[in-house]
């Protein structure tokens, strides 16, 4: 009679993908990373809306256009990072590689279409929030832009580090795709202001872009008041960052090609 469950191959399952997991950090910080999210956001959300509640009445619009603006550098993001992504699962780096094309042009490609795919993805959410919850992100005018493209370069920096840890460390750390921007989540201030955050962390938020965003966007939608000090803020760090994090990916690119990964990379 056939043994339905044999526990060694049982046994010899669970430690395959035990060892696999402890030798990935990426897939340790993973399982510990989202709910510690969730804490931090709807605490810190909980924490605001406990001592301002009139807040939202004054500006019903205010959740909505942040939710919006998270998307755009939520996407961004992972436009990027994702295509970057295929060419790995498809094995396609090498041959890529192997043509004339150089790792500045696939970054610069890649940008491009990362901002192809956010305003797809974005503008049908935007259009959708006027008839649904009478919110028209439209009427933020030309800072809308200034938000825009900031929180787009961000998510640009964030996508090409992203991709040179994954080509350096391989596929066991994709997951980063998506724990690299929520990883800044909790204290970019999307919800509520940045002054909620324990004192400690207050610095921290100021060295992120899409702090000075959302302190921007929340200016305009209750002061009527584009704030040029914050504008210029989010611009000189998210420059800072691009340049900082192209030339970890090239250089981390030069490591790889030495050593042969670009081959070996894929599902």
């Amino acid at each position: 009679m056939p043994v339905l469950l044999d526990p060694q191959r049982l046994w010899g399952m669970m430690l395959r993908h035990w060892y696999l997991l402890r030798s990935s950090w990426p897939r340790i910080l993973e399982l510990a990373y989202w709910p510690t999210f969730q804490l931090l956001l709807w605490g810190f959300i909980t924490t605001f809306f406990l001592t301002h509640s009139s807040w939202v009445a004054q500006a019903a619009g205010v959740l909505i256009s942040a939710v919006l603006l998270w998307d755009v550098l939520f996407r961004s993001n992972l436009g990027l990072s994702l295509m970057f992504l295929e060419e790995m699962w498809a094995r396609n780096l090498g041959q890529l590689f192997i043509s004339p094309l150089r790792p500045l042009e696939m970054v610069g490609a890649l940008m491009v279409m990362s901002f192809l795919r956010t305003i797809i993805s974005v503008t049908p959410a935007a259009l959708l929030a006027l008839p649904f919850f009478d919110v028209w992100i439209f009427d933020l005018g030309l800072s809308l832009v200034a938000f825009f493209v900031n929180l787009m370069v961000m998510g640009w920096a964030v996508g090409i580090l992203v991709s040179a840890l994954v080509l350096r460390l391989g596929l066991g750390a994709e997951s980063l795709a998506w724990l690299g921007i929520f990883l800044v989540a909790p204290i970019s201030g999307i919800y509520y202001p940045i002054d909620v955050l324990p004192d400690w962390l207050e610095p921290v938020a100021w060295s992120l872009p899409s702090s000075y965003v959302f302190e921007g966007m929340r200016a305009v939608l209750f002061d009527n008041v584009f704030r040029w000090d914050l504008f210029a803020g989010a611009v000189g760090l998210n420059v800072l960052y691009l340049i900082f994090c192209t030339g970890v990916f090239l250089y981390l690119f030069g490591v790889a090609r030495k050593r042969g990964l670009l081959l070996q990379q894929g599902e």
